[in-house]
């Protein structure tokens, strides 16, 4: 809030009106609630203690400040108007049950549209760690978080299974598009533990496109999700583990292969057929196989001779970009760590729970941390710009703690 919107304050105006977290303002811009309130139809149709715009704040604060009561979120939210002598003594904070009350109108639809609006890419062209090879390099990343113990939650979510054990806590499943250079989430979709990872990254195909070079790892990895991904335009580079078959067709320049890969359940009699009609340059259904090119390399382990990695890429052209290139961008991807176990660690907290009792609830509470990481990153970026560091190398838990003090000091 700038000192000309605080003298213009008058005592009689709501104070939440005024409410804004310093960093978040800037990255969710109140035009752009308006939007997002509009195109749900989530706007309040009378004046309200707790109008929905503040709501949406309120549940991205939740995303900062995510071990802390609902009473001391709203404290924080309205701490920066005390100091700044705009308190109206005759407001007071709202009672947990009004604030649940304020969150149950507004929903989980408005946060997630915020979301998808606001959270896109960060990082230009030539961006350090973000555009190695004239390539956007991005990934997609899945992980599951633990949620209130209540039967709605138990229901829509499911517990998973450890051999003849059960999770604790019913388990939110959640899979991510990642900007590797800045750690920025910018594709997500929210789902039951029963839900197959492959699945629910097949929704995230719509936020991928032309440009992306996108990483995955080996778990999960399937033909239909491969498929699905790669006809978006974006090229993909994916470790595939021993299960997957590959039948090679040439070798290349740099000891990387073009090979063929299958759809499950081909039979052996139509791979013969589909690699001979590769070889002989006749063109081959998708539906059932897809031409590749594969990057093979060791890397130190617990095995005396290394760990073998396979990565198929439709990167067909080693030309454009070479085994070695390849090789290294994508280890140097998982020598980070993910954007996902950034949330769970420094959001989340000790607490590793996301405390809404009902799913529509959890799910405007993950939106709101998936929001609030964001402006993080978003931070991150801007001061890695200024120092010239590479902004997955800076520290998230830090962007945090200077996130956390903004809200309240100026």
């Amino acid at each position: 809030m700038t000192s000309s919107e605080v003298e213009s304050l008058r005592p009689q105006e709501k104070l939440l009106d005024h409410i804004a977290l310093v960093v978040m303002s800037a990255r969710f811009n109140r035009d752009l609630l308006e939007e997002v309130l509009d195109s749900s139809g989530r706007r309040e149709k009378r004046v309200r203690r707790l109008p929905a715009h503040v709501m949406i704040r309120y549940v991205i604060a939740m995303g900062l400040f995510c071990t802390e009561s609902h009473e001391q979120v709203m404290r924080r939210l309205v701490g920066c108007l005390r100091r700044l002598g705009s308190w109206d003594d005759d407001w007071r904070i709202p009672t947990a049950s009004a604030i649940t009350q304020a969150r149950q109108r507004l929903g989980d639809e408005p946060v997630r549209m915020l979301f998808e609006r606001a959270c896109v890419p960060l990082g230009g062209p030539g961006a350090k760690g973000v555009w190695p090879a004239q390539h956007q390099l991005m990934a997609i990343d899945v992980t599951s978080v633990s949620v209130a113990d209540t039967r709605a939650n138990v229901e829509r979510y499911g517990r998973t299974q450890a051999r003849l054990k059960a999770s604790a806590a019913p388990q939110l499943r959640i899979a991510a598009l990642i900007e590797c250079g800045s750690h920025a989430i910018v594709g997500a979709a929210l789902g039951s533990c029963r839900t197959r990872g492959q699945t629910l990254a097949k929704d995230l195909a719509g936020r991928v496109g032309p440009s992306m070079l996108l990483l995955a790892h080996a778990s999960l990895y399937s033909f239909d999700l491969f498929n699905s991904l790669a006809a978006t335009g974006a090229d993909l580079a994916w470790r595939v583990g021993a299960s997957v078959s590959i039948r090679h067709l040439r070798w290349l320049a740099d000891n990387s292969y073009q090979a063929l890969i299958f759809k499950a359940g081909v039979s052996t009699h139509s791979r013969a057929r589909l690699v001979e009609q590769a070889r002989t340059g006749e063109e081959i259904s998708t539906d059932l196989a897809r031409l590749v090119r594969v990057v093979e390399y060791t890397v130190a382990g617990r095995d005396p001779d290394g760990e073998l990695v396979v990565v198929v890429t439709t990167i067909l052209d080693h030309h454009e970009v070479s085994a070695m290139e390849l090789a290294n961008t994508f280890q140097q991807r998982w020598e980070n760590e993910s954007a996902l176990d950034e949330i769970r660690t420094n959001l989340c907290g000790c607490c590793e729970v996301i405390r809404s009792k009902t799913p529509d609830l959890v799910e405007q509470q993950m939106w709101g941390m998936l929001l609030a990481h964001y402006a993080i990153r978003a931070l991150l970026l801007e001061a890695a710009d200024h120092t010239c560091n590479v902004p997955n190398c800076e520290s998230s838990s830090g962007g945090l703690h200077v996130l956390r003090r903004q809200s309240t000091d100026h």
